[in-house]
């Protein structure tokens, strides 16, 4: 685990673009004392491109009581995390996602179903804002039970003599089915395919990890898919609440990634859910959303 742990560290540890911490720093500094981490994750970082596309972070806190003024903030957040916040900045936009250290390191490891966080940070990720080291150590332990709890997962149900880069391409595979996604179905091949180097290193350490924990009770990737995708759903009530402009995002993401070309009503805007149920049979009939 050492090695697999020094290899999530040198990573998170990469310096970020200037714009990024900054805008890490803006997000810690709204929940104040609470703050811990802030990591920044996905297609913006793989890309290295931040104009006009919406960036994505986690906020780690403390405690939900003392990230926020209001007390069901903190509720629904220890309920149904994580909750998510839209957020601009120096003329960057981003949503992120807010997580207590302890839901942060649990939903790294092997003893969630749901593929959610652990999916997420078995994929490159950076460090943007630390409060100390304490807090900068934690993450990058909770962040290193990512990658074995993926492979671990993946073993149970795909060839285990599959060369590496097949297997993190199988492995990803099966949690993009796992959630209601708008990406195309090749896209956990091209999650790896952007920096196959960093899968083949992480590949021999993430396995020994799993080994070393010993792989839990096998749970079936039907049952991974039916809860992820109600849990989406349940994500997705809780966000038309916390999240200005949610429709709006939901479709522009939904666009993007599946070549649609949804145009809003006006009452769908001022009711996410609703507009997502509204939308729903046709975007599973198109596969738009799988």
């Amino acid at each position: 685990m050492s090695q697999l742990r020094d290899l999530v560290r040198q990573e998170l540890l990469q310096p970020a673009d200037p714009r990024v911490s900054a805008m890490a720093a803006a997000i810690a500094a709204r929940h104040g004392a609470a703050s811990r981490a802030v990591v920044f994750y996905g297609s913006c970082l793989r890309q290295s491109q931040l104009e006009g596309l919406m960036l994505d972070f986690y906020l780690i806190v403390s405690d939900y009581r003392s990230a926020y003024d209001r007390r069901w903030l903190a509720v629904a957040n220890r309920l149904i995390p994580p909750n998510v916040f839209p957020f601009g900045h120096e003329g960057l936009i981003a949503k992120y996602a807010v997580l207590s250290e302890a839901d942060f390191h649990r939903l790294n490891g092997p003893e969630t179903r749901n593929v959610s966080v652990w999916a997420r940070f078995a994929q490159p990720s950076r460090l943007a804002w630390t409060s100390d080291p304490a807090a900068e150590g934690r993450a990058v332990a909770s962040i290193s039970r990512a990658a074995p709890t993926l492979l671990c997962a993946a073993l149970a149900v795909v060839p285990n003599d599959q060369p590496p880069l097949d297997l993190w391409r199988s492995a990803f595979a099966l949690t993009y089915s796992a959630e209601l996604r708008a990406e195309k179905k090749e896209k956990g091949g091209s999650v790896v395919d952007a920096d196959p180097e960093r899968y083949l290193r992480f590949t021999a350490p993430a396995l020994a990890a799993a080994r070393a924990e010993g792989c839990r009770k096998h749970v079936s990737w039907r049952r991974r898919r039916i809860e992820g995708k109600l849990l989406s759903v349940a994500r997705l009530a809780k966000a038309s609440a916390t999240f200005a402009g949610g429709a709006e995002y939901i479709a522009w993401k939904i666009n993007r990634h599946a070549g649609t070309e949804i145009r809003l009503k006006s009452w769908q805007k001022r009711w996410p859910l609703l507009a997502a149920l509204s939308l729903a049979p046709k975007l599973l009939r198109s596969k738009a959303v799988r």
